[in-house]
């Protein structure tokens, strides 16, 4: 009964179920860890279906608008052609880079650049399933029974992209993802990525998008796993930019052994209509430290969900995750972090902060950080605000001359300063701070 309550019935429900019947044979022929996890996955997906605002994680994000746009599911294309000037566009100035470039999810080496790095391993994962790092390690690290896109995903992705950086590697140059969207009619996409980080590797993967649609909404439901093993270090910046044809669910499931470093950087911008963050990290060993970024300005009708998990299960761990929001118009926030720290996992410190600036008189911020302690021995804080621009702040830059347009920008970039400044990729900060700059006006 409980689902028949929460689950939105659809036509993409519908054809998602019976899109796996039609491909059950072919998943049959699939690397047997493949087909356990799909197998698995859409028995959850079943009864899970798509989520409802009854759903307490969906609470203040509605999909009813976005699921009566009858998208049909991405079918086995032939290899697609995209402009040079959609990849341009997510490219960073100066930044020495790796260029990877997936389409629809599908990784296109014809279109990257080669990582001719000795230790890495870059493929499709259709390429990548009889590999040792990948058997160990596909599908084994997201809630299914609490995930509903994940599951969905899980179920019934078609491809995406594998990258395993080998033991004491360290890869000098950031590999820059460029993931396109591109499509003729209203489509649903399901990319799929698995980073196998070894033990002592070290690598920075950022990540942008793009989309090529000719005005035909998509709605990608994206799922990425990465495992950080001792002592690795990882640096992953999301850039999130789009158009308003575009629907992205993102879920990030990130596992960390003993000693290993994950920071994440994300920033999102107005034009994408819909943007739906799930970035959880697992810190299952002593000596973890995790530092989660977020920086979010939305715009028009846009709607930012940001959850986050951050999850100590052992000893003398540290994280610290701090999200800015600046939302204009009639845009929505929503931010729903949440820290656990397990009976183990003594000698944790772990912080979290949510600020908000108002600038829309229509936009709203729901923000909602939470603490599950069960260990006695922590240093933990969590704290969230909500506020509008500082008026003698914004005087005080108009009487020395400055405009007011101008004056506003000032204030936001100080604003954001916190989570900018982080940026340790100085042609990234450049970048993200021009977006900003682009998305006030």
């Amino acid at each position: 009964m409980e689902n028949r309550i929460t689950q939105i019935n659809s036509s993409l429900y519908d054809q998602c179920i019976a899109d796996y019947e039609v491909r059950s044979s072919l998943f049959a022929a699939e690397a047997p860890e493949v087909g356990a996890a799909r197998a698995k996955a859409i028995g959850h997906f079943k009864q899970l279906g798509f989520p409802s605002t009854k759903v307490e994680d969906w609470k203040y994000t509605n999909l009813v608008p976005v699921l009566k746009e009858n998208f049909e599911l991405e079918q086995d294309e032939d290899i697609l052609s995209v402009k040079d000037a959609v990849i341009a566009k997510s490219k960073i100035d100066l930044l020495d880079c790796y260029h990877i470039v997936l389409v629809n999810g599908k990784y296109r080496a014809d279109l990257s650049d080669a990582v001719n790095v000795e230790g890495v391993y870059l493929s499709s994962i259709t390429d990548a399933a009889a590999r040792p790092a990948f058997k160990q390690h596909f599908g084994r690290y997201i809630d299914l029974e609490k995930f509903h896109f994940a599951a969905a995903n899980t179920a019934l992705f078609r491809n995406g992209l594998f990258i395993e950086v080998k033991r004491n590697t360290v890869v000098e140059k950031p590999l820059h993802l460029i993931h396109i969207t591109t499509a003729d009619a209203p489509t649903y996409f399901q990319p799929r990525q698995l980073f196998v980080l070894g033990t002592s590797a070290s690598i920075s993967i950022i990540e942008s998008y793009g989309t090529d649609t000719n005005g035909a909404p998509v709605f990608i439901n994206h799922v990425a796993e990465i495992v950080v093993q001792e002592n690795a270090q990882m640096q992953h910046f999301y850039i999130q930019a789009g158009d308003q044809h575009a629907r992205y669910v993102h879920h990030t499931e990130v596992y960390q052994q003993a000693n290993s470093l994950y920071n994440n950087y994300k920033a999102s911008f107005p034009g994408t209509s819909l943007w739906r963050n799930n970035l959880n990290v697992a810190l299952d060993g002593e000596n973890v430290e995790s530092h989660l970024y977020g920086l979010y300005l939305a715009g028009g009708q846009q709607i930012v969900d940001n959850h986050t998990i951050v999850d100590h299960r052992k000893p003398h761990c540290n994280s610290n995750e701090l999200y800015k929001g600046v939302m204009k118009d009639d845009s929505a926030g929503v931010f729903n972090g949440k820290i656990f720290v397990r009976k183990d996992a003594q000698k944790t410190n772990a912080f979290q902060q949510n600020n908000n600036m108002i600038l829309g008189k229509k936009a709203v911020v729901d923000s909602k950080p939470q603490l599950e302690i069960f260990a006695d021995d922590v240093k933990c804080s969590h704290g969230s605000t909500m506020g509008q621009f500082n008026p003698d702040a914004l005087f005080y830059l108009k009487s020395r001359g400055i405009g007011e347009e101008k004056a506003r920008a000032l204030l936001i970039h100080a604003f954001a300063y916190d989570v900018t400044e982080k940026i340790p990729i100085p042609e990234v900060q450049s970048h993200i701070n021009a977006l900003i700059e682009q998305g006030l006006k």
